[in-house]
């Protein structure tokens, strides 16, 4: 399941980039992940993103994808018609194993 978020960028809109885990995630119910939250995104002063899942932390990396997506909208005003919402260039990839937080 593709996860898409908007990264800030140094230009007056952000960019849009596709989260990639490496693994999998689970939850102790069985319900989907389709709407719900799932942890938060960071960035460092250095721009390195920095994912917290639960009690978990990772670090990632910022890599241009090597064929953009189309991230698509669908209207169904008057039949069914996509507008391309913007185009996706990049990916943040953790690939590492999760780190867990511990606090004193």
């Amino acid at each position: 399941m593709p996860i898409f978020v908007k990264v800030p960028s140094e230009g007056l809109s952000p960019d849009w980039a596709i989260v990639e885990l490496q693994g999998d995630l689970k939850s102790h119910s069985q319900s989907p992940f389709d709407g719900q939250f799932i942890g938060d995104l960071h960035f460092t002063k250095s721009g390195t993103p920095v994912l917290i899942i639960g009690h978990h932390l990772m670090f990632g990396k910022e890599m241009k994808m090597e064929k953009p997506l189309a991230l698509l909208e669908k209207k169904t005003d008057t039949g069914v018609a996509y507008h391309i919402k913007t185009i996706i260039t990049k990916k943040l990839i953790f690939k590492t194993r999760p780190k867990p937080i511990v606090s004193n």
